[in-house]
């Protein structure tokens, strides 16, 4: 394709996302930005799919292949969000008539190009030499042991947590000072979202969530913790000493945070935690909980009532604990999840739990504080499990083109139809705009920017990582459906992508449409 394509691409990028604008404008100033929810939640996604164009467009120039995947990949994209918004009635028809030309219909060439080759990631030295590191310990230690995790729901082995531990792999976005890794360069952040991307090839719950939590718990302390708390969580997160675990949803309460009821009751030298959470994921094996409750009992200042513990606990193996001392009852159990196993997913509760007022984050200056705390720990999240996104359509994405090379169907390699060959240059020119769309929000949160763009990548990844799933696992046919191959794994764990850090609803009507109303 030549550079007249690319012209044309952009022009109708701008059109498409002008219309957007201009849409969620209109829905912003006449107040109605919250009460049309559907037009808002069409309107976020959309907007998302559409914010790889342009740095797939730059991906064009590395070479012919890129170039021939970043041309399918635009070709499609516009094609399809057209289209979803032409049928939704939120594009004006006349404007985006030059989408559906001729000009944008893939060849069986390009396909043909693109299927088997996905193109390379354009790291640099490196952060290649950090992803070769990552995919020989994912390959070695996690891949042979994950089938049996995810088929009889087994606790992680703590092999993986040594390794994971000796590589420094829990201490990628800890601070050098602190005895990680980081010194918060744009390098520091890709390489924590490489590592993601290649454990989670192998396995999302053995393998690519190990790195989320300790992330989450040390953005939470940098953000506000006294110097005696980093002192003293910091180093044992990043050595892998101590594990941790977040406690902030409810039963009642899920992306609703500000309404939780576990509350912190002061008493003499600290606090009394009473209250059930759920979805604490890794709660079990971890020894430190950080638990979002309220401090205020004024219902009314809603998240300006919330403050931030670390509780300390026993670590315990299996799928339920109870801990039972003069410093209160802390017990859990393990929801049954159809997929993402290994970690665990508890129901925590704590009854007149003692928290040391040193385990309050912040102190007296983190009082009210807990749930900006906690949103600081969740941003850098919701980047990182885009990378998770990518790491399990890496992994349904090469089982796919395994299979459909080997396998033969009516006399003829499966890869040979033109219907397969479409079915992976789509998912193959998926994965790698994902992976540079992970890559390019990366830079602009390690500027101090892109929190919007965070959440709209990972509202897409996570949206597309089924879709990506589901591809790979109809190729395989009826093998797709059978546990023997890993393929039935990945299509169940990319299910819970688009549901936790952010459930895709929320982002987008909560997060992504309101930020683009204010921009």
């Amino acid at each position: 394709m030549t550079d007249t394509f690319f012209s044309h691409v952009r022009a109708a990028h701008g059109v498409l996302s002008d219309q957007i604008r201009e849409r969620i404008s209109l829905l912003e100033t006449s107040g109605r930005l919250e009460a049309e929810q559907l037009e808002s939640y069409q309107l976020s996604l959309s907007a998302s799919a559409l914010l790889a164009i342009p740095i797939m467009i730059d991906y064009a120039n590395y070479g012919k292949q890129e170039q021939a995947i970043a041309t399918l990949y635009c070709m499609q994209t516009l094609r399809e969000t057209a289209a979803s918004l032409l049928a939704a009635g939120l594009v004006d028809p006349s404007s985006v008539t030059a989408l559906f030309t001729t000009e944008f219909q893939p060849s069986d060439e390009l396909m043909g190009m693109v299927a088997l080759d996905p193109g390379p990631s354009h790291l640099g030295e490196d952060l290649e030499l950090v992803a070769e590191t990552f995919r020989r310990v994912a390959l070695d230690k996690i891949a042979p042991v994950a089938d049996d995790i995810h088929r009889q729901n087994l606790d992680i082995p703590e092999s993986i947590l040594d390794q994971l531990a000796q590589l420094g792999a829990f201490g990628l976005s800890i601070p050098e000072q602190f005895g990680g890794s980081s010194n918060e360069s744009v390098d520091d952040l890709i390489a924590m979202l490489v590592a993601t991307e290649e454990l989670s090839r192998a396995s999302l719950g053995a393998g690519g969530s190990l790195i989320t939590r300790p992330e989450i718990l040390a953005k939470a302390l940098l953000a506000g913790g006294t110097e005696e708390q980093k002192q003293r969580f910091l180093p044992a997160l990043a050595s892998g000493e101590l594990m941790g675990a977040v406690a902030v949803t409810e039963p009642d309460y899920g992306s609703d945070v500000a309404h939780i009821t576990t509350t912190a009751t002061p008493v003499n030298g600290g606090w009394r935690i009473n209250g059930t959470k759920t979805w604490c994921t890794f709660a079990g094996r971890a020894e430190i909980l950080a638990v979002l409750a309220r401090t205020d009992p004024d219902r009314s200042l809603g998240h300006r009532g919330l403050s931030l513990f670390f509780v300390d606990k026993t670590r315990s193996a299996g799928e339920s604990f109870r801990h039972e001392s003069n410093q209160g009852i802390i017990e859990g159990r393990a929801i049954p999840t159809l997929g993402y196993r290994g970690m665990h997913s508890f129901e925590v509760s704590f009854d007149n739990v003692f928290v040391p007022t040193s385990q309050l984050i912040g102190e007296s200056s983190g009082l009210g504080r807990g749930f900006y705390l906690q949103m600081a720990g969740f941003e850098n999240g919701r980047i990182q499990t885009a990378a998770r996104a990518v790491g399990v359509m890496g992994a349904a994405y090469d089982a796919a083109r395994a299979y459909a090379t080997t396998r033969s169907v009516f006399g003829q390699p499966l890869i040979s139809y033109q219907l397969s060959k479409a079915k992976l240059a789509k998912m193959a020119a998926t994965l790698q705009a994902s992976r540079q769309l992970t890559y390019a929000t990366a830079r602009l949160l390690a500027q101090h920017q892109g929190s919007l763009e965070a959440s709209m990548a990972k509202a897409y990844t996570c949206r597309t990582a089924e879709w990506v799933t589901r591809e790979g696992m109809q190729l395989h046919g009826g093998m797709g459906y059978a546990e023997e191959y890993a393929i039935s794994r990945y299509f169940v764990d990319a299910r819970v992508l688009s549901i936790f850090e952010g459930a895709e609803e929320t982002l987008a009507l909560k997060v992504i449409a309101r930020g683009l109303a204010r921009r």
